[in-house]
């Protein structure tokens, strides 16, 4: 076996390009490295492209959370706007009782303030839960106390110790109520 001399390769005819290659006309090898840099420059546009498209999704990504996380924060402030009225006239009412020495006027007040509170409600489309008279219903009702009566069916609602509240379908607060419950026999 023969081994082979510095700058000699495996092929025949000693050199180290290929026959092919070595005898081709230099017109056809340009096109190729013509086309060779043409693909180069592409794939190099279309990386730099992928990572600002990568870096415009990642700042829309950020502006997104910001904006979220600042209008969570925020949230409350028109709620807030609509109270702001009744908290004043509240502090009116009872400046004029301290003022007065009147209860009549401090009831007239402090009347004045509530109806402006289920006002400033209604327009949140928060509604009171019915409860007196009816049928206790676990879905917007917590019963407290149960009183033994025959006046009233079993689990009618007697009393509403505390106003219940709904927001559309939604319950934000239950009413807590005091309901019927059969006479015990004797």
């Amino acid at each position: 076996m023969a081994v082979n001399q510095p700058g000699q390769s495996d092929f025949t005819g000693g050199g180290s390009e290929s026959p092919d290659v070595k005898n081709a006309p230099d017109a056809e090898v340009s096109p190729t490295i013509d086309m060779v840099q043409v693909l180069t420059s592409e794939r190099d546009d279309l990386k730099d492209q992928l990572l600002r498209t990568r870096a415009e999704m990642d700042n829309i990504r950020k502006r997104l959370n910001r904006e979220r996380d600042e209008e969570r924060r925020y949230a409350a402030l028109p709620v807030v706007r609509e109270l702001l009225p009744a908290f004043d006239n509240l502090q009116r009412a009872v400046d004029a009782g301290q003022r007065d020495h009147n209860a009549d006027v401090l009831l007239q007040g402090v009347q004045m303030v509530l109806k402006q509170l289920d006002d400033v409600l209604s327009r949140l489309n928060v509604k009171t839960i019915p409860s007196v008279g009816l049928a206790f219903d676990p879905n917007v009702h917590e019963a407290l106390q149960q009183v033994p009566t025959a006046e009233h069916p079993p689990m009618t609602v007697l009393q509403e110790l505390e106003r219940g509240f709904q927001i559309h379908e939604r319950v934000i607060r239950p009413s807590k109520v005091i309901v019927a419950a059969a006479p015990q026999e004797k």
